[in-house]
């Protein structure tokens, strides 16, 4: 059995492969480093895996199996690259980028995390809603459509973002923009926020113009017709844009000869 998995700070999934085409996906909250600690992780493993799945997945908790650690980043671009060259981003929770010579990553912009980047993640999408919320300057349709959405009150909103945990709970509020998409300000919101991705991480590496930018990720996903005329504007080449990468992760390591 190969097992292969894909962490953000949110949700984790784990592919089974027992051979073939015969596959299992699992799905387990999601685990960092900066917010995790190694006990907490291997905690949140044993709980939500049967001991079959961490005994081939985690070294640390049964030294029997065979792992291979990486950054996100290389997953994301082994799945949307494969063995050629393009930059590949990751827009979920947060965001990242890197430069992908087909076989290794050469250049990264550093993510800055949700404190001072994560330019374009739902992180970045929830906090521009909420400023634009609590600044008045929303629509008074948009208004009271988000007070229908969300009947707590702003200040048990604001106390929520300044507990621990504000970056995932603040990429919640991508879903009331998925829902009013169609309307210009929220376009003109979600835009721009992409917008600033592209300028200060996609738009850095050299050569970005002559190789495609792929995407994975579920803001990416979801805002992808926003996100392709982004990129048109900047004349960027468009690549691929999948939600979840695990099934061409798990493609590229069983055809390494691909």
């Amino acid at each position: 059995m190969v097992i292969i998995a894909d962490c953000g700070s949110t949700k984790c999934d784990w592919l089974l492969l027992h051979g073939g085409r015969d596959q299992q996906l699992e799905n387990t909250v999601g685990f960092s480093p900066f917010f995790h600690t190694t006990e907490e992780i291997k905690t949140i493993v044993q709980d939500e895996h049967r001991a079959e799945i961490v005994e081939l997945a985690l070294k640390a908790v049964f030294p029997n199996a065979k792992v291979e650690v990486e950054h996100d980043l290389l997953a994301a671009a082994r799945a949307t690259c494969g063995r050629t060259a393009g930059i590949s981003c990751i827009l979920g929770t947060g965001s990242n980028s890197c430069y992908y010579d087909g076989y290794k990553i050469l250049d990264n912009v550093p993510s800055l995390g949700w404190l001072l980047g994560d330019e374009g993640s739902g992180t970045h999408l929830g906090k521009a809603l909420l400023r634009a919320k609590f600044y008045r300057e929303l629509p008074s349709d948009l208004n009271t459509a988000f007070n229908e959405a969300y009947p707590e009150s702003m200040d048990a909103i604001k106390d929520r973002i300044y507990e621990k945990g504000a970056n995932a709970y603040l990429a919640t509020f991508t879903r009331f923009l998925g829902d009013n998409l169609q309307h210009p300000f929220i376009r003109e919101m979600v835009a721009a926020c992409l917008g600033e991705f592209l300028d200060r991480q996609a738009c850095k590496y050299n050569g970005y113009q002559y190789v495609p930018v792929h995407f994975v990720g579920s803001i990416a996903y979801h805002f992808q017709e926003i996100l392709v005329k982004c990129m048109e504007d900047r004349k960027l080449k468009a690549g691929v844009i999948i939600r979840k990468p695990i099934y061409q992760l798990a493609d590229y390591h069983m055809h390494p000869t691909d």
